[in-house]
C-alpha cells in the first residue's frame, strides 16, 4: 500500500512562515492568528499521524510546520506586548501617536493614524 501524505502538513507550513512576515505588521494580531491555525491544523495532521503512523510518509513536515508555529506565536506575543508598552509609557493612544507624529517630523515623511 502506499504511504499517503497528512493532509495539512503544507498550508500549516505556509501559514507559520507567513505568520513570520504577518507579525511585524497589524500591531502582532495576523502573527497570532496565522501561527495559531497552523498550530491547529499541524496538531490536528499529528493526532491523524499517531492513529495509523505506518499510512503517512511526510510527518517530519509536520514537526516543522508545529515549531515554526510556535516561533510565529512568540513573536506575534512578543511584538503585541511591546507596543502595548509602548503605548502605556507614552501615554496612551494619543501620546503614542504624537511621539510618531514627532518621528515623521524630525525623519521624513509617512503617516501613523
Amino acid at each position: 500500500m502506499e504511504k499517503q501524505k497528512l493532509p495539512n502538513a503544507t498550508i500549516s507550513l505556509i501559514l507559520g512562515i507567513i505568520s513570520f512576515i504577518a507579525c511585524c505588521f497589524s500591531w502582532g494580531f495576523g502573527g497570532i492568528l496565522l501561527s495559531g491555525i497552523a498550530m491547529y491544523l499541524a496538531n490536528k495532521d499529528k493526532k491523524t499521524f499517531q492513529e495509523n503512523p505506518e499510512n503517512y510518509d511526510n510527518y517530519s513536515q509536520v514537526k516543522t510546520a508545529r515549531i515554526i508555529a510556535i516561533i510565529g506565536l512568540i513573536l506575534g506575543i512578543l511584538t503585541l506586548l511591546l507596543i502595548i508598552g509602548s503605548i502605556i509609557v507614552l501615554g496612551g493612544v494619543d501620546g503614542y501617536y504624537e511621539y510618531m507624529e514627532d518621528i515623521q517630523r524630525q525623519y521624513g515623511s509617512g503617516t501613523y493614524k
